[in-house]
């Protein structure tokens, strides 16, 4: 079986250094905060080329609480208009609703599934104050391109970089180029923890400080509170383990980039239709997600070679229960999206021999004898 991620493999290359990092939280005493938070977040801030890190408990609140502490600091006001992508998932769309805020749906290009400036600059109103460009797949945005765009308009930029931890352009990596950016460590991310685990990277000190006081009860002083905050802090145990798999992150992205190169070398089946890639970007390839009008036939084809795949995502947004009131909306680029992405195998443990039956199922795959008649 080619299962399409196995946490417990991945994790047990580094198990010496992961239990010797327990062991050093365990023995410190510093249970809340403490100094391997504060070493992780100086570590990683550096990594993204960002001056500020603060660690949070998910990337859900990464954004959340950027998107709050911009409202502490009268940026935004209630009820202001956030521009997304509108084949995310749901937790772009879950921070903005979270923080009163509305979400505006924007439509992608079909052939990246990025935004683009020309939708965005279409979708920009009175009432817009903040762009949340999702670097999905592990690609960036053109965030040159959108960064002018949105000073042009005095507005606010927050990346949601949850799948592109490494990824670049021009040299220049994500979390480093927004407003702010909210990263998740999610275990099954490029850079994973071994639980829930988020940071967001900025460079305005003022927004950095208000953001770290939020996530501790609105305090920055104990029992003095400033904002009406919430507890969402990076657990010294996740910082430690993080620490630990970051040094190792750019081998596994290198990894990651041979074999999607591989895939997309070796895949030649009309059926399939391979993602793409702009000028300039360092993908990091979170995920390899192929696009058919046969998904359900070409999954159970998979399976059939022991090949696991997975879907993201099979529902949009606004077709969510959560988001009823968006129902209304025609977003055809996302609905056909949603009919048909597959997510192959990827991730640093693949064998080129595992690459290679991927390759091999996908290019023998071929309609039932009931749809070529």
């Amino acid at each position: 079986m080619i299962k399409f991620l196995d946490l417990r493999q991945l994790n047990a290359r580094h198990q010496t250094e992961l239990e010797q990092a327990c062991s050093r939280v365990v023995q410190s005493g510093f249970y809340i905060g403490g100094p391997e938070v504060t070493a992780f977040e100086r570590e990683f801030a550096d990594y993204c080329g960002s001056a500020h890190c603060i660690g949070v408990a998910n990337g859900l609140d990464a954004l959340t609480l950027t998107l709050r502490a911009w409202l502490e600091l009268g940026q935004i006001k209630p009820g202001a208009e956030v521009l997304v992508p509108s084949n995310t998932f749901i937790a772009t769309v879950l921070a903005v609703t979270a923080a009163g805020l509305t979400p505006v749906l924007v439509e992608p290009n079909p052939d990246t599934h990025l935004l683009e400036v020309a939708q965005v600059e279409e979708a920009i109103t009175q009432h817009t104050r903040v762009i949340m460009p999702v670097h999905l797949y592990g690609q960036l945005v053109d965030m040159p391109a959108l960064m002018k765009l949105a000073r042009q308009h005095n507005l606010l930029v927050l990346e949601d970089a949850a799948q592109a931890h490494g990824a670049s352009l021009n040299g220049q990596l994500a979390g480093s180029f927004g407003d702010a950016a909210g990263f998740s460590f999610y275990p099954g991310k490029n850079l994973g923890a071994l639980g829930d685990a988020g940071a967001v990277t900025t460079s305005d000190n003022e927004l950095a400080q208000v953001i770290r006081s939020l996530g501790n009860y609105g305090s920055t002083e104990k029992y003095h509170n400033t904002y009406q905050g919430v507890n969402s802090r990076l657990d010294p145990m996740q910082a430690a383990l993080l620490r630990v798999k970051l040094p190792y992150l750019t081998a596994d992205t290198e990894r990651r980039r041979d074999i999607a190169t591989q895939y997309l070398s070796g895949i030649t089946n009309p059926l399939l239709q391979l993602p793409q890639q702009g000028d300039q970007l360092a993908h990091v390839w979170h995920l390899f997600v192929v696009r058919t009008q046969r998904r359900q036939e070409l999954q159970a084809w998979l399976q059939q070679y022991g090949i696991e795949t997975h879907i993201h995502y099979p529902l949009a947004p606004h077709q969510q229960q959560a988001y009823s009131a968006l129902r209304h909306l025609s977003l055809p680029v996302a609905e056909q999206l949603q009919h048909e992405v597959l997510s192959l195998p990827l991730n640093p443990l693949l064998s080129d021999a595992e690459v290679q039956v991927v390759i091999n199922a996908c290019n023998a795959f071929k309609p039932s004898a009931e749809e070529v008649l």
